[in-house]
């Protein structure tokens, strides 16, 4: 059974995504029951499908990358270079020392000891 990368999309009933294959083409894809309930699937995530054979519109969901799996997999080139991945999965703080944000106040050695 041949398999396709694509990205998660959007949720339907009874475990099955609408996902865009790297074909261009938007299947419905039906997630087993091994992940069902299991491994969430949300818009964005890289999913690794199998197309029917008798079906081109539907698919089933085989597999979840995981952020740095999708990474490595662009890095491979097995993904194209238009796939934009999700980097902010963490939600946190960039390791950039040059950007200081709005919540943040530095304080000078003068300042520190007029307080």
């Amino acid at each position: 059974m041949p398999k396709n990368k694509g990205k998660g999309g959007k949720n339907r009933k009874r475990g099955k995504n609408e996902a865009m294959c790297i074909d261009g083409i938007k299947r419905l894809c039906h997630i087993r029951g091994k992940m069902h309930k299991k491994v969430w699937i949300a818009t964005g995530d890289i999913i690794l499908v199998g197309l029917r054979d008798f079906q081109n519109d539907k698919a089933d969901v085989i597999l979840k990358y995981m952020a740095d799996e999708a990474r490595l997999l662009k890095a491979y080139g097995e993904l194209p270079d238009t796939t934009r991945l999700n980097e902010t999965v963490g939600g946190g703080l960039e390791d950039d020392d040059d950007q200081i944000g709005d919540d943040y106040v530095e304080f000078e050695d003068e300042d520190i000891d007029k307080i």
